[in-house]
């Protein structure tokens, strides 16, 4: 059932992108970070696969995919903060969004807080919602930017380069989705970590 959903969703991502390059990149990105149904998880390594091919430029593909990121979170965010919860739990299905992955990434931010924008970049599920009950819940948006950019740029930058380094076979990266996933987390605590350390140096 899974893979009868998301072959004709990876075929419509390479396709796109096939036909328009790097543009298509930051739109199927953006549109994935709304919260509509198309995985990252085929955007980013396929551009990593024109990337080894010679179609695409390596900084090109993850740019245009941190952007996109950047931009549907935006988005999202907006729609949390003036349509609150109830406008997309309402019409949130009929472009693929489910309530309970909705509410998954609601529990996420009423437990841990606004550093989970950060933190869930490589969570399956919460990483694609979170951006609205940041807007719902209106967390500062200087804030919900710096940490959604600074969350997607590893998980961009690795699931690109998988691409490129498997080249052909990028349709594989699912074996190694969960060591890209830890390899995502540890970049995500070092990076915790290291902004907890300045902070502390500028508090002293």
């Amino acid at each position: 059932m899974l893979e009868a959903i998301l072959h004709p969703l990876i075929e419509f991502v390479t396709e796109t992108i096939g036909s328009y390059g790097v543009p298509a990149v930051f739109v199927l990105m953006l549109l994935e970070s709304m919260g509509i149904l198309i995985p990252s998880e085929a955007i980013s390594p396929f551009a990593g696969y024109l990337v080894s091919e010679g179609k695409m430029g390596f900084l090109a593909a993850v740019t245009a995919g941190v952007l996109g990121n950047l931009v549907g979170s935006w988005i999202a965010y907006f729609i949390g903060l003036w349509g609150g919860r109830e406008l997309w739990f309402h019409y949130g299905k009929y472009v693929g969004v489910r309530a309970h992955h909705l509410q998954i990434a609601e529990k996420w931010f009423d437990k841990y807080g606004e550093f989970t924008v950060f933190v869930s970049r490589c969570l399956p599920v919460v990483r694609t919602f979170i951006s609205f009950p940041a807007g719902t819940a209106r967390m500062n948006f200087a804030k919900f930017s710096f940490y959604t950019l600074l969350g997607c740029i590893p998980w961009v930058f690795a699931l690109t380069y998988f691409g490129y380094v498997l080249g052909e076979n990028w349709t594989t990266i699912g074996d190694y989705l969960h060591y890209l996933d830890y390899a995502v987390a540890v970049a995500l605590v070092a990076g915790a970590v290291y902004l907890f350390w300045r902070w502390r140096r500028s508090a002293a």
